[in-house]
């Protein structure tokens, strides 16, 4: 909950820069796990598709929508399809507003699914990436005590799609295809609300690692953010303030475990 607060209020800070209050803008989700975002989105009064791959989990976000008041459903529609689909189902500048959160390191084609997304991007209009942050893949472990996990992160040779989610390499990247990296944050800096999910493990190719108590680090990380998420209407302010405040700043947002990025398109 805190994680998918911090990127919210992140993105609620960027829409805010640029555009006039009270427009209704057109977003585009890639991915949309479990439609958080995108949901809350709708009830702001913007007009969202989402894309999702998963089949159930297209279904789960079904099933929340069917919870929602008519008004949101009608403004909310979720299609099959992942980020390299962008192209079948949407004509250029389509979209204000363009999401991908926790995708680009599981895209089959990162480079590509990103040129997608900003041919559907309208000029002017906001991209936002989500990713881990590749280069500070020991910190938690190290942090934990996972010394074995920490060393592994250490001196493996990144993955080639490890080198296209560097920072430097990504900035490089959109600026070639218009959409330069106006400002980025740090997610989770001190580990509120647990890390996310999926994506490659910590030390690139290598196998994943057993926490102390015998559970692998994968789910521990799945453990403390299921925890996280256990009261959908309860954060931790304080922990909130911290983590937004520590996600804007030198040195401590370079060590985040995932980065936000908005791109503008030009």
């Amino acid at each position: 909950m805190i994680r998918q607060e911090l990127v919210a209020r992140q993105l609620e800070e960027r829409i805010a820069a640029h555009f006039e209050v009270g427009r209704r803008l057109r977003v585009l989700d890639v991915g949309l796990s479990d439609g958080a975002q995108a949901l809350r989105l709708a009830r702001w009064g913007h007009e969202v598709t989402g894309l999702e791959a998963d089949p159930q989990k297209l279904a789960a976000v079904d099933a929340a929508l069917e919870q929602e008041p008519e008004g949101i459903r009608a403004r909310f529609r979720a299609l099959a399809g992942s980020g390299q689909d962008t192209g079948a189902h949407f004509l250029p500048g389509a979209f204000d507003v363009v999401l991908c959160h926790d995708v680009l390191d599981q895209a089959r084609d990162p480079d590509s699914t990103l040129a997608g997304l900003a041919r559907v991007l309208d000029d002017g209009g906001l991209l936002s990436l989500v990713i881990p942050n590749v280069t500070a893949r020991a910190m938690r472990p190290g942090l934990a005590g996972d010394w074995q996990t920490a060393r592994a992160a250490l001196t493996a040779e990144p993955a080639e799609g490890e080198r296209f989610l560097r920072l430097e390499t990504l900035t490089s990247f959109l600026s070639r295809i218009g959409v330069p990296m106006e400002r980025w944050y740090g997610v989770g800096v001190f580990g509120a609300g647990g890390a996310p999910t999926g994506g490659a493990s910590a030390a690139g190719g290598a196998e994943t690692a057993e926490a102390p108590d015998g559970t692998d680090t994968a789910q521990a990380a799945h453990t403390a953010d299921t925890a996280d998420t256990a009261n959908p209407d309860t954060v931790d302010e304080a922990a909130v303030d911290a983590e937004e405040r520590a996600g804007r700043l030198d040195p401590y947002r370079g060590v985040a475990p995932s980065l936000h990025l908005f791109g503008v398109r030009s």
